[in-house]
Formats: C-alpha cells, structure tokens, sequence
C-alpha cells in the first residue's frame, strides 16, 4: 500500500487525467440518472482550503487492504479531496472514532443483520468532525458476499458517506448506475458499481464549493462527552430510525447527543435481513 500511495503522489496529475477520460468513456456508454442531488444532508468536513486531505484509519484485515486501496484510490480523484491510508487508531472490535478522521474497520461483528455500517458525527454547524466504517465479516465470509465486486462496492460507498454523500438510487432492482452509492443486486453490473462514477464527483464539488474560516480536519474537536461513546453497533445505540428504503434494506439512523451534536448512521442491511 505504501508503493501504491507514493505511486500516487507521484503521477497525481496524470492519474487523474486517466481517471477523467476513463470516466467519461463510462458515461458515454451508460448514461446514467445524473441530475439528482446525493448530498446527505448538507453535511460536509469543514476545511479553509481546497483539495483537503481526509486520513482513512487502517483498522482492516489482510483481507480488506486491497479493497481500501482502492477506494481510497478512486476517491482521491476528485479535484476537492484526496484521503490518504494512516495507521489506524482502534481495534476493529470497539472501531472508536478519532476526532479529524475517518476510521475503518472489519470484524465479526455477529448475525445482527447488517452488512456495512457508515456513522458520521456531526456538530451543531453541520460540520462532520469524525467517522467510522464497520465492515460485518459474520457476512462477508459467505459465498454470497465474499467476492471482490460486494466488497469493493460497500468499502467504496461507506467511505464515500463519510464524505457527506448519500445513495445516488436506492431501488437494487433498477438499472446500475454505474457507482458505488448506487444500491444493487449485482455489483458487477453492467455497468459495474464497484467505483464512483462522475456524478459523484460532481456532486462533491457541489458540497465542497464553499470555503470555511475554520477545519475540522484533523483537528481535536470539542464535542459532547457522548460523542466518544462508541458503543453504536446496534439498534438501540442508533437512536431514532429517520429513513427505510429499498424494502427496509437500508436505514438512514439519527441520534442527538446535545448542544445541537449528532451521530447519523447508515445501515447497509443484508439480503433477507432488515429494521
């Protein structure tokens, strides 16, 4: 991952470059619903500068690095944002937050249903100040979700939440979009929804657009004393369910913590599970 990272830094401009002309290829061939807006809430990182760079906490397994790679990879193709792969603060069991950055983590975390879980923490600005993403192996061990299209396509979209975006579509039975942030029942398509495609990146640039007079990038940020309480792994701990789509496959959670703080958490549920 490290050859991968410096690789990066040192062909920036002509990856993205690539990564562009891929993308538009893409489109070419499969015009897509660009014209929603899938921002969540209007929620972003606040930053005096762009592109900023998010760190991604590596609490994943041998089994996860690739996938993270990657998406960390095709997320950093965006003109607003780079992420770069950190060691990670936590164990992958508890995933606790750390102020400034997003966490990822895999784990057995039990037959509770869920697939994948995004939270963001955010304050009373709607600034997100941290985030975490679970990813549940209890699933991603069975033959029908450990292939590299289901892995690629829920790392890729939990990220891409903690970013402030939300589902580009929701109905997995409609055609693939072409994106990670699009639900579906076959990642590989066609097209495939393994990556983000151009509307994302668009749609970032509608949330970044704007420039703040502070960051909560990185920063040790002044939040509730529950927003370090990071037993948030189960219905009770997501507080009130806000939105249930796609025949309850996935949930959009809110919990206020006070002074105007609070954990939005979306659920990934899988197939045959649900609230």
């Amino acid at each position: 991952m490290t050859t991968l990272r410096c690789t990066r830094r040192r062909n920036r401009s002509s990856v993205k470059k690539i990564g562009w002309l891929v993308i538009m290829l893409a489109f070419a061939v499969f015009p897509a619903l660009t014209s929603a807006s899938n921002w969540w809430g209007g929620y972003h990182w606040a930053r005096v500068g762009n592109p900023f760079t998010l760190k991604l906490g590596d609490n994943v397994s041998s089994a996860w690095d690739a996938y993270l790679g990657v998406a960390s990879f095709d997320w950093s193709l965006s003109s607003v944002l780079d992420t770069t792969i950190v060691a990670g603060t936590t164990t992958p069991r508890r995933c606790r937050p750390a102020s400034g950055r997003v966490e990822i983590c895999n784990h057995t975390y039990g037959n509770n249903g869920w697939l994948g879980v995004a939270q963001i923490w955010v304050n009373s600005s709607s600034h997100i100040t941290q985030g975490t993403v679970k990813l549940n192996d209890t699933y991603f061990n069975t033959a029908t979700y450990n292939t590299p299209g289901w892995r690629h396509l829920v790392m890729c979209q939990e990220i891409g939440h903690t970013f402030g975006l939300d589902h580009q579509d929701e109905n997995s039975g409609n055609t693939n979009l072409g994106t990670c942030m699009d639900y579906t029942n076959n990642p590989y398509g066609p097209p495939s929804n393994e990556h983000p495609n151009q509307h994302d990146y668009d749609q970032l640039e509608i949330i970044y657009a704007h420039l703040d007079s502070s960051t909560t990038v990185g920063q040790a940020v002044q939040s509730p004393a529950a927003a370090t309480n990071n037993r948030r792994d189960g219905h009770a701990q997501w507080g009130e369910l806000i939105r249930s789509t796609n025949n309850g496959r996935t949930g959009l959670y809110k919990l206020n913590l006070g002074d105007g703080h609070k954990v939005f958490t979306f659920v990934v549920w899988a197939d045959g599970e649900g609230s």
